[in-house]
């Protein structure tokens, strides 16, 4: 049976495959996609998220924020450090809080609904 197996032929170079992105290039990739989608990122999430110990989460965001790549601000309840693109900080900020008005507004109007 295997005498009638054709021998594993690979199509072109080894040079033209993709490189595998490391964990510093996925996780600004991470960052930067939420920011574009209006979103911080919580360095707690990192390490859990990629699989890294958390004091290497925070040399690699040591690192992109020194970089100028990202941002950082703290949550003003928790004291957590959040990401987000450079220069996105208030735009965030702006649709965190229209989230926040809107989430509110739709639970008075349910509550409301229910009352009666």
């Amino acid at each position: 049976m295997s005498e009638n197996r054709k021998p594993f032929k690979r199509f072109g170079n080894r040079s033209s495959q993709p490189k595998t992105q490391t964990t510093e290039d996925k996780i600004r990739d991470f960052v930067l996609r939420n920011s574009k989608n209006g979103y911080y990122t919580k360095v707690s999430t990192l390490s859990y998220k990629f699989d890294i110990p958390e004091d290497q989460a925070w040399e690699i965001v040591g690192g992109l924020l020194m970089d100028g790549t990202l941002e950082s601000v703290h949550d003003q309840f928790t004291g957590e450090m959040k990401l987000c693109e450079a220069g996105k900080t208030y735009l965030i900020m702006n649709l965190e809080q229209q989230r926040k008005r809107q989430k509110s507004q739709e639970f008075r109007m349910n509550r409301k609904q229910k009352s009666k």
